[in-house]
Formats: structure tokens, sequence, C-alpha cells
């Protein structure tokens, strides 16, 4: 049986790509995107945020298109396939990072972008929809 995997994030470009050639003469681009998820504690009605940071690599003609319009904090969907890394600095500390290599993007503009007007990227949604997911199964209302 055969497998299939997909992930899509959106969200804000935390660095510049940076465009290289391995040593096969392959294209490849990188750059960070920040995903955060914005809610209201139900219990103490306090705003919450936890920003995920992914690593996102394009190759071929994917990583020529990202590094010539690709940019520092513009809203960016990517879909791709997410590997969980774990790795030690310098001090050796345990680290981990979330790896995406990209099967395709789309631009959906920059930070300062107002997209109240319907043309889409985040607009004003009901709290309800921002809130994470129920932690007890009981909870789902289904």
């Amino acid at each position: 049986m055969a497998g299939y995997e997909q992930t899509i994030i959106v969200g804000n470009v935390g660095r510049d790509p940076e465009l290289r050639q391995t040593g096969s003469g392959a294209s490849v681009t990188g750059f960070s995107v920040a995903v955060t998820t914005r809610w209201t504690d139900r219990q103490t009605n306090e705003r919450r945020e936890k920003t995920n940071w992914y690593s996102v690599s394009c190759w071929g003609r994917l990583a020529d298109v990202a590094n010539q319009y690709v940019r520092k904090g513009t809203q960016i969907m990517v879909i791709g396939t997410v590997t969980a890394r774990a790795w030690s600095d310098n001090n050796g500390e345990a680290r981990a990072s979330l790896d995406l290599r990209a099967d395709n993007f789309q631009l959906l503009g920059s930070r300062g972008d107002n997209f109240d007007d319907g043309g889409g990227g985040q607009g004003n949604y009901d709290d309800e929809y921002n809130a994470p997911p129920p932690q007890n199964i009981d909870d789902i209302p289904f």
C-alpha cells in the first residue's frame, strides 16, 4: 500500500531566501517561515500565542522562483512534506527543527498589507476558530 503525506503552512517569511547549487548542479533555495497561532484561553480569558518556525527548502525550478520572489516579511502558503530533525548545537544543547521540502508555494502579501477588505490573508475571525484543538476527546462536539 502506497502512502501519501502533505503539509500546508501559512505564515511570514523570516529571512530572505538563499540560493545555492548542489555538487551535481541542482538549485536549492532555503528560507524560514514563522507560523503563529493565536487564541483566547477560555479559563483565564487571556490572549495566547504560539509560534513554530519551519526551515523551507525549494528544489529545481521552484528554487529559482523562490529566490526571485520570496522576501522577508511576506505572508506565504507553502505546501510540501515536513520532517522533524533533532541535532546538537555548538554547546552540546539538544535542538530540534521542522524542515519542510516545498512542492509548491503561494505568496499572499506582506506583513503591512491590509487584508480586511476581503482580499484574503488574515481576516478578523472569531476567537472560537482560532482556539487550539481540545485536549480532552470528550470536548469534541461530534
